[in-house]
């Protein structure tokens, strides 16, 4: 869901204009060095795994957070974790809009969350048009292991996604879904 703005676009910074879900250009120097913060706080913690390190990653520490390096992932401030998640290895996230992970949530290895979208058009896409849209896990879901979750998506609480399912749209709470597009097989309530 794109946040209501007020203001005129054309005096929005390029960080705002990314954060309220338009389209962007993550060329300039404030989002690089956003980036390169990034990089350099998730090296300390992929080198050392501490909750401080994570912490520097995140902006806030966890509450029973675990994340197994290695770990990648853009803008560390705009992921949201909840109580008592676990986070296996080669996490990525391409996080230009929001992602939250719920409570209890458990997340694979190899599994990569994007939130970055680019113009079909060529000539748009050239010309460096960014655009994000927010991804919402639910509490108490399993991501297998090799899941790509898609910009836009939500998946409801209580969800198991099956090892490498491709999510390109919204799965509701409570079900078991899989496969390339994933697709629901089957409701646990």
């Amino acid at each position: 869901m794109t946040p209501i703005l007020s203001g005129n676009i054309a005096e929005m910074s390029e960080l705002e204009k990314m954060l309220g879900g338009l389209e962007y250009d993550a060329s300039v120097p404030e989002l690089f060095n956003l980036r390169q913060k990034t990089r350099e706080t998730l090296k300390r913690y992929n080198d050392n795994p501490s909750p401080e390190n994570l912490g520097s990653v995140l902006g806030y520490n966890g509450d029973n957070l675990r994340i197994i390096p290695p770990f990648q992932c853009e803008y560390g401030f705009n992921l949201k974790f909840g109580k008592n998640v676990f986070v296996n290895f080669n996490f990525s996230a391409l996080s230009g809009a929001e992602i939250s992970i719920g409570d209890n949530c458990l997340i694979g290895p190899n599994v990569g969350v994007y939130t970055a979208m680019h113009p079909i058009d060529p000539s748009r896409r050239n010309s460096g048009v960014n655009l994000s849209r927010r991804v919402k896990i639910g509490a108490n879901c399993w991501i297998g292991a090799g899941a790509i979750i898609l910009p836009g998506v939500e998946i409801g609480e209580g969800c198991t996604i099956g090892a490498g399912s491709v999510v390109t749209k919204n799965i509701p709470p409570f079900c078991v879904a899989a496969g390339n597009p994933c697709r629901v097989l089957r409701f646990l309530k």
